[in-house]
């Protein structure tokens, strides 16, 4: 008999810090379409990193298991489910519930379903031993993927689909992202794969380590966002009008204002990161430039199928992001790393012993 307990990092309130590795029931009764999934890797995502300090602006449902960026074994499948098997290599997306009959499920952008929870905050999430997943969230891993690769899948899609489905950009572009996080790096290395001819990065002095990073990745120019130094960059391209397209991908409301300060007439921003905060600056020069505010959020099915394929072929690299790889019972080092600035992206390993 298997063990009926697993650890689990579960978080268990809406406070601060209430983020716990505990012993859980493991899942039973797996419905017709679902899979049993034993968890191999788990990258923590900037969102998880707020759910610890209580800092989030979207709802838990908590006691919840953290953990949405996930790949694993196929341990266990539903009657029902086709296509899988026991022992297979997969990644799961993050959209665990859906409604199924909207007009956007209906015709496959299920991402923004009204009724959407995903896994980490609406329902129990891959950092625990073992996940159920609904077998329509889950895609085959070829063996050139790493697990440790595989947990930063779905990262690449957020940024694939702000990037490259979102975006217009055609060959020689040029696009400034605003934000060094993982989720700007990405937009950067795949900006420069769709063909953009001048990529720049913006971010803050602390950001020095993941400025040498997009460098590495590509990036044209780093700039410090606190200084004139990123408009004087921008104005002396080409005619001197502006980027063709901005995408925001920080975690604060006030870069919608340098995104306006540098997009061209005509140009669009991207907004991929969140910002709880108020605006408090004019939108008159949106107006003025007759620019184009595009709003960015989460993955479908094509968009998995084609980072798996590109992560596959070595095209798209994310690991020089991953700074650390631990076993579960090492999150809070992940967490606290992360928070500080120090790690770009962690990966936990729930299924490796410490």
């Amino acid at each position: 008999m298997p063990n009926s307990t697993m650890p689990a990092l579960v978080h268990y309130a809406l406070e601060k810090g209430a983020v716990e590795l505990r012993e859980v029931p493991r899942p039973a009764s797996l419905a017709d379409d679902e899979v049993l999934l034993q968890s191999q890797a788990v990258g923590v995502c900037g969102s998880d990193v707020h759910q610890f300090h209580n800092t989030q602006s979207w709802r838990v449902n908590v006691p919840v298991i953290l953990g949405h960026e996930f790949c694993g074994v196929v341990a266990e499948i539903g009657k029902g489910v086709k296509g899988f098997k026991e022992g297979d290599r997969v990644a799961g997306e993050t959209a665990a519930r859906i409604c199924g009959h909207c007009v956007y499920c209906r015709s496959g952008e299920y991402n923004i379903c009204p009724e959407r929870l995903g896994f980490g905050y609406g329902v129990d999430g891959a950092m625990a031993a073992f996940v159920k997943v609904p077998a329509r969230c889950l895609h085959h891993l070829p063996d050139s993927v790493s697990f440790e690769k595989a947990a930063l899948t779905e990262p690449c899609c957020v940024a694939y689909n702000a990037t490259c489905v979102k975006t217009p950009i055609r060959p020689g572009d040029s696009i400034l992202v605003l934000g060094p996080g993982p989720i700007g790096l990405l937009c950067l290395a795949l900006a420069k794969l769709s063909g953009a001819g001048w990529v720049g990065i913006v971010g803050l002095k602390q950001d020095r380590e993941r400025l040498n990073l997009a460098k590495a990745l590509g990036a044209d120019r780093t700039l410090d966002g606190s200084s004139e130094e990123t408009l004087g960059v921008i104005r002396s391209l080409g005619d001197g009008l502006g980027v063709d397209a901005v995408i925001d991908a920080a975690g604060h409301s006030a870069t919608l204002q340098l995104a306006l300060a540098t997009v061209r007439p005509n140009g669009q921003i991207t907004k991929v990161g969140w910002g709880p905060q108020p605006l408090n600056f004019s939108l008159d020069a949106l107006v003025q430039k007759a620019a184009r505010i595009q709003g960015s959020f989460s993955h479908n099915y094509m968009i998995w199928e084609k980072v798996i394929a590109l992560l596959a072929s070595g095209r798209l690299d994310p690991t020089p992001l991953i700074s650390r790889v631990e076993p579960l019972v090492n999150w809070r080092t992940c967490f606290e790393e992360m928070a500080a600035g120090k790690d770009v992206k962690s990966v936990v390993k729930p299924a490796v012993a410490s």
